[in-house]
């Protein structure tokens, strides 16, 4: 009996299609030697919540779930059919999975304790964002932040185990669905992207080791707020202007922050007269981004602060989000703190 040695085919006939989001996670599981395969079995559980939340919002215009759901969530926001849908199914998926005791979702009005009193882990999420935008066909995203819980395992779980700062996250990310759906995460050991396969149902690694640009010429904000913004905003707009810079808003946090990360840029979704804490939630969206920014080499701040050093103290509390490229967030903390500290000289 012949044996053949098997060399690696280098024709271009079948082209390699490259590491799955599981193997990849199981090659990272070292990173963390406390974890013992939960943090990576979670990750897993989200990964597959995305495909089926993938799958509705592209059936979304045959299957008449697009549009209003005729409810309000906990913001005041008009819930959208696919945020319930996409809710369900995240909270589905977590509770099925094992590993978390805890979820905090935008669409619900209180923490669901999932009665699982051996998981360490909770989840903060925003199931579906931009999900207005789905009747549209514009790229929308789910968000999500992972925290290990700090009471001992098989107690109730307490506010302490809720309300965390976002420097306490062990891994964060999101999923994009768009003209390709990718899911982007971090575990505090750099950022990596996986670009979904429909017709193998796999996430394969397709921008391995995430770096957000130093600078950027992209400024991304909702101009027709401006009479809104304070005055150390509006002279950083001008300064943006006068350099050429191009304005690029979609309006959709994920697609947005998703777009300066990779070619340089900031986002800015401020303090305004009407909502003088911003409209952000700090928990589930500017944390888990925050994270990913710092993780990318990026920065993320509140316009005086840096993100993750803010300590939350209510479920859904919002704030203001200078996120992307450093030297530009950076840039615009300058032009508000300049302003503020002329207004102080003033008075």
């Amino acid at each position: 009996m012949k044996i053949k040695q098997y060399i690696p085919s280098t024709s271009s006939i079948a082209y390699s299609v490259g590491v799955t989001l599981d193997r990849f996670i199981k090659m990272k599981q070292d990173d963390f030697p406390y974890a013992s395969g939960e943090l990576s079995q979670l990750l897993r559980d989200i990964a597959l919540a995305s495909k089926i939340v993938n799958r509705e919002t592209n059936r979304a215009g045959l299957a008449n779930i697009g549009g209003a759901f005729g409810q309000t969530n906990v913001q005041g926001e008009e819930q959208q059919k696919l945020d319930v849908i996409a809710n369900i199914r995240f909270t589905r998926a977590l509770t099925k999975g094992g590993e978390v005791c805890a979820v905090v979702s935008e669409e619900d009005d209180e923490v669901i304790d999932l009665q699982n009193g051996s998981g360490k882990y909770v989840v903060a999420i925003d199931p579906l964002d931009g999900s207005s935008n789905i009747d549209v066909n514009i790229s929308i995203g789910t968000i999500f932040s992972i925290y290990r819980r700090k009471t001992p395992v098989g107690s109730p779980i307490t506010v302490e185990d809720i309300m965390q700062p976002g420097n306490q996250q062990v891994a964060a990310g999101y999923v994009l669905y768009g003209s390709s759906t990718m899911l982007v995460y971090t575990t505090g050991h750099g950022v990596n992207g996986f670009t979904y396969e429909q017709s193998l149902g796999e996430f394969f690694l397709s921008h391995p080791e995430m770096k957000a640009p130093d600078d950027g010429k992209i400024y991304s904000i909702n101009e027709g707020s401006y009479n809104q913004f304070e005055e150390g905003l509006k002279q950083y707009i001008s300064y943006c202007k006068d350099k050429n810079y191009s304005a690029r808003y979609i309006g959709s946090l994920v697609a947005d922050f998703h777009r300066n990360l990779l070619k340089g840029g900031i986002y800015i979704y401020p303090a305004t007269t009407k909502a003088p804490s911003g409209k952000l939630r700090l928990l589930y969206e500017a944390n888990a981004l925050a994270y990913i920014a710092e993780q990318a080499g990026g920065a993320a701040s509140n316009g005086h602060m840096r993100i993750l050093d803010i300590d939350p103290t209510s479920l859904h509390e919002r704030t203001p989000l200078y996120i992307g490229s450093p030297k530009m967030v950076a840039k615009a903390e300058e032009f508000l703190k300049a302003h503020k500290e002329a207004t102080a000289n003033c008075n």
